[in-house]
């Protein structure tokens, strides 16, 4: 996206010479060339963000340069530079694919101006191109905040907004957090840029690597022509790395860079780019143990962890599920040109009481359908076609709560920790929590419940049996 690299073209010495200076004066890396030729070969062999070429030279002309770089380097701007300034050199340039143009003498100011506006373009273009392709998958969930869980979160959501500090976003699949990093965005001061998002769990590695980073005209095969990533389309904005468990630790290590440094190169590049970008991650992953397990990187999840949000299940803030189920039904009868329809009581009971196990996305698809084979009428509970609820003589599955009453999850047969002896699970927590805290026994026991002494008492008995190194 910025302009870094420039190539010169002008038969004239002294022309050539004053704009090689003064793009230099801007910062910019400048090669000079002498005639069409010799810049068309350099654009081939090197990266270029952007040509100015006079228009009258022998051999090559500058509007068979632009007509060239049009046809092989589609997204290379070139401006032209001429003497006569007449309109219709302008104007022919123009229309074969020239960028902008410069009338001589034209003075650093003026062409820094031209530098400025041909970024902010190639910005537009490429957040156009971003845009048009996210359109198809827009998102359609309201932010509903009628249960204490979500006004709470809502409230920390507009507290963090204001910050740069990386947030990370947890919580089920479906809950609904990429919604989350979008209303963190709305309320920051970047509302008004860019707001990228790329799914780190739908890319491969090369892949999301060249989608994170961009990358440079043959980097590798299909590589046809340069490609700016998301990094730099966010720039001055927000990125959202949504699934960002997913990704591999080579990637891990080149994520943390851009975090801590604010700068990369893209695949197949060697010019280092800076960017202004505020980073958002969601998983739905247990990172912390991911880090345990050598899966995460340590350092990485607490330069992701600065300003945590846990989003809840939707079970556990029942007092949306009615609001939303409404807003759903409203959303897909408008796009689909149907009449809204109202639920009934039976319906809304339903529901209601259902444990949503998908969460938001599972109540959002299962209304959709309602909607969409809805013959006219209410949507009863025969629309709703998730499984039926457990009878009420059925006994219910287990779930785990804390002494105080907060839900923990529900328990499963196929956990871990099933069929395991209680000795080798309380040998367990007490070693791992132990490794949490980094042997601070005092404060193992404390997060356990248990006095320091006992633990030290359990850790002297396992250690005269030789279960404990």
């Amino acid at each position: 996206m910025a302009i870094q690299r420039v190539l010169v073209v002008d038969d004239d010495s002294f022309s050539r010479e004053f704009l090689t200076e003064a793009s230099r004066s801007l910062g910019l890396h400048t090669t000079a060339c002498k005639s069409g030729e010799e810049a068309l070969e350099h654009a081939r062999q090197n990266a270029v963000d952007l040509i100015f070429t006079d228009l009258r030279m022998p051999g090559m002309s500058g509007i068979e340069l632009v007509r060239k770089v049009n046809q092989e380097h589609p997204d290379l701007p070139v401006v032209v530079v001429t003497a006569h300034g007449t309109v219709e050199a302008a104007v022919e340039a123009m229309r074969i694919g020239a960028t902008d143009f410069l009338v001589k003498p034209c003075t650093p100011d003026t062409i820094e101006v031209v530098v400025k506006r041909t970024e902010r373009t190639r910005r537009l273009e490429s957040e156009n191109e971003y845009l048009r392709a996210e359109y198809a998958s827009d998102h359609t969930a309201q932010l509903v905040a009628q249960s204490p869980p979500m006004i709470d979160l809502l409230r920390t959501a507009e507290r963090v907004a204001s910050s740069k500090g990386t947030v990370l976003i947890t919580g089920e699949s479906g809950t609904g957090k990429e919604r989350i990093a979008q209303y963190i965005h709305e309320k920051s001061p970047r509302r008004d840029a860019p707001f990228i998002r790329v799914n780190c769990a739908a890319l491969s590695e090369s892949l999301l690597e060249s989608e994170l980073f961009g990358h440079e005209r043959g980097a590798f095969t299909g590589a046809h022509k340069r490609r700016e990533g998301r990094f730099e389309l966010a720039d001055g904005g927000t990125l959202l790395l949504d699934e960002i468990g997913e990704i591999s630790q080579s990637l891990q290590t080149k994520l943390l860079r851009v975090l801590e440094e604010e700068e990369f190169e893209r695949v197949g590049g060697t010019t280092t780019l800076k960017v202004d970008v505020r980073v958002i991650a969601t998983t739905n992953r247990d990172l912390p143990r991911e880090v345990g397990e050598g899966k995460f990187r340590e350092d990485l999840y607490y330069r992701l962890h600065v300003l945590p949000i846990r989003m809840e299940a939707l079970r556990d803030r029942r007092e949306d599920i009615l609001p939303l189920a409404h807003h759903f039904a409203e959303f897909y009868a408008r796009q689909n040109g149907l009449p809204r329809p109202n639920f009934t009581e039976d319906a809304e009971r339903r529901i209601h009481d259902w444990n949503w196990p998908g969460n938001v996305r599972e109540l959002e698809n299962s209304i959709h359908r309602a909607v969409i084979l809805l013959d006219g009428g209410d949507i009863e509970p025969d629309h709703l076609l998730f499984e039926p609820l457990p009878s009420s003589d059925r006994k219910p599955k287990f779930t785990l709560v804390t002494d105080k009453g907060e839900y923990l999850g529900a328990i499963s047969s196929a956990s871990p920790l099933a069929n395991r002896q209680l000795a080798d699970l309380e040998r367990e927590a007490i070693l791992c929590t132990l490794e949490a805290t980094r042997g601070n026994k005092t404060e193992a026991a404390r997060r356990l419940g248990v006095t320091a002494r006992t633990l030290s008492n359990k850790m002297k008995l396992w250690r005269d049996l030789g279960l404990v190194a």
